[in-house]
């Protein structure tokens, strides 16, 4: 059995037994795993966070590791299910592909999206999927509505289009904030245009960002407006 499945294995038993937690004798009972690895496997978990000693009851209870873990999970759950609705709603007031984004670390990842039947443009957002902060109008959102978060490394191109100079990412990100939206133009694929808006959470942080992708031609016949005026009006019913 590998490491990490016995490491799983006494999670699973421990947080079973509830706040008493469970004895190193009944660790090894209970999962019949070898006392020399188990015991190393404490240890570890202990050092992690990922569980606790109690001295006095010589037991070992779960850590507040796995509850910032569970936290972020049924987090990142809950804003996909409550923000679903205005996703669909938004793909089918612009007939675009529409997507979900949070931030995880330095990038974003797509955790939804919806798009037509037939749709003819088909993105790389794949649920799951990271993406540039400094290349993308979802990523600008979580840049500028997250305080504390910045990029260090170097910004790479995508298109002749992308923002390559921290102090004109951080210009952008400062007008991004004043109008309230974030603008992909063409940006990190060439003939896309994407408009963002900022979803905030029940503690009126920004919990995460919806866009929608068009066509470039958008820039030209208008319909950027209505659209942009839709992205803003799901996100701000959006918010949780």
């Amino acid at each position: 059995m590998a490491s990490v499945t016995k490491a799983f294995t006494i999670l699973s038993h421990v947080s079973g037994a509830g706040g008493r937690g469970l004895s190193f004798a009944e660790i090894v009972r209970q999962t019949d795993l070898p006392k020399a690895s188990t015991h190393r496997l404490l240890k570890e978990m202990v050092e992690i966070g990922a569980l606790s000693f109690d001295s006095p009851t010589k037991s070992y209870c779960c850590g507040l590791l796995l509850a910032r873990l569970g936290a972020g999970v049924t987090a990142e759950y809950d804003i996909r299910v409550k923000v679903r609705p205005y996703l669909e709603k938004l793909q089918e007031i612009t007939g675009q592909v529409v997507t979900l984004g949070i931030l995880n670390g330095d990038a974003g990842v797509y955790i939804d999206k919806v798009e037509g039947n037939g749709f003819g443009i088909r993105l790389h957002s794949a649920i799951g999927k990271a993406f540039p902060l400094h290349a993308t109008a979802m990523g600008k959102i979580l840049l500028a509505f997250n305080d504390g978060v910045a990029i260090k490394n170097k910004l790479i191109a995508f298109t002749d289009n992308t923002i390559t100079g921290h102090g004109k990412l951080t210009a952008e990100c400062k007008r991004v904030r004043e109008q309230g939206f974030a603008l992909d133009n063409e940006e990190i694929t060439r003939g896309l245009v994407c408009i963002a808006a900022p979803i905030y959470g029940a503690d009126g942080s920004c919990a995460g960002a919806i866009s929608c992708t068009a066509p470039s031609y958008i820039l030209d016949d208008g319909s950027i407006d209505t659209i942009k005026a839709a992205v803003t009006k799901q996100a701000a019913r959006a918010s949780l």
